[in-house]
């Protein structure tokens, strides 16, 4: 699995693959957390240049990790 984090004003973006496959996107807002359930294959990730990448994470658990320590 991966996930690749965004950032567009004040919603967070992942765009998450499983195995190479692409599993979907979810949007939270940047107080929140990701949850599995979040992710959904219709959600469209906003555009390259729209949006500020902050990285790739191998586990929901190290993106919501990252999220909490952003925070701190």
């Amino acid at each position: 699995m991966g996930y690749a984090l965004y950032r567009k004003d004040r919603i967070l973006w992942a765009a998450g693959t499983h195995e190479y496959r692409p599993m979907g996107v979810a949007a939270i807002a940047v107080t929140g957390l990701f949850r599995p359930r979040d992710f959904k294959p219709a959600i469209q990730a906003p555009r390259e240049k729209e949006a500020e990448f902050l990285g790739f994470f191998a586990s929901i658990v190290d993106l919501n990790d990252f999220l909490v320590r952003q925070r701190s």
